[in-house]
């Protein structure tokens, strides 16, 4: 990962997106709506939907920010454990209250790294993350190390922005990422920065084949992207081989 929200400082990418995000959590679901005129709701769901065969499940939820994904699995799928990580004390203190709120006993939320998981192999029935691979210092890394914990047979879904290829619709996507959304972003979070980070790291991420290359050089199989929203965002999802 070579974008940073803060350029001026020196710390590594890691340390500056926990800063980040501890900053802006209190507005994080509100621009998160806002920003996509309520489609990532839509997202979320279609995400999980590609896990119906994993009900009843334990399922891993990979930089869960404040539990959005989580909770739409859990009611989707009626899991037996879903388990949340995620390097933000913030958003994951948000998260925990939305949890609570939903009087829900099955969705735990734990701080941890990403890339360096305290679990043990062969852990998790489905692993997922929505909007937070990109922010992964060392994405290879850490696509590894969701891999080793996930069992034989364990399916990845990843929900993640992604750069629309057509006209109008890349111009369009285009200004409004690089000129509105950074101005909305500052209005609100009150934050100059994180919301420029945001562009400047989807335009950064290995999307489409690239994802997909990533997917299977970590030793995934069955690889594969669904578009969303004329290529808006996109759903990869792939499966850790049986042997």
């Amino acid at each position: 990962m070579s974008a940073k929200p803060y350029h001026e400082k020196s710390d590594h990418g890691k340390g500056q997106v926990k800063s980040m995000f501890n900053r802006i959590a209190y507005r994080y679901d509100l621009l998160n709506h806002l920003l996509s005129f309520g489609t990532d709701r839509y997202w979320r769901k279609r995400a999980v939907g590609i896990l119906k065969d994993k009900k009843g499940t334990h399922i891993l939820d990979v930089a869960t920010g404040t539990a959005d994904l989580a909770i739409i699995a859990y009611k989707s799928l009626n899991p037996r454990k879903i388990t949340g990580i995620d390097i933000s004390e913030k958003m994951l203190e948000i998260g925990m209250k939305k949890v609570r709120k939903n009087k829900i006993d099955r969705i735990e939320l734990l701080y941890g790294d990403s890339e360096s998981m305290g679990f043990a192999d062969n852990t998790f029935d489905a692993a997922m993350t929505a909007f937070g691979i990109r922010n992964f210092e060392n994405p290879g890394k850490g696509l590894s190390e969701i891999f080793r914990v996930l069992k034989p047979g364990g399916k990845l879904v990843v929900l993640e922005f992604s750069r629309p290829q057509k006209f109008p619709v890349r111009q369009l996507y285009g200004f409004y990422f690089r000129q509105i959304l950074p101005f909305i972003g500052k209005a609100v979070a009150r934050d100059p920065f994180a919301y420029r980070y945001l562009p400047e790291s989807v335009f950064d991420f290995p999307e489409g084949d690239d994802f997909l290359d990533y997917l299977s050089g970590t030793g995934f199989t069955d690889a594969s992207q669904i578009s969303l929203t004329f290529g808006i965002a996109s759903i990869y999802n792939a499966s850790k081989p049986l042997v």
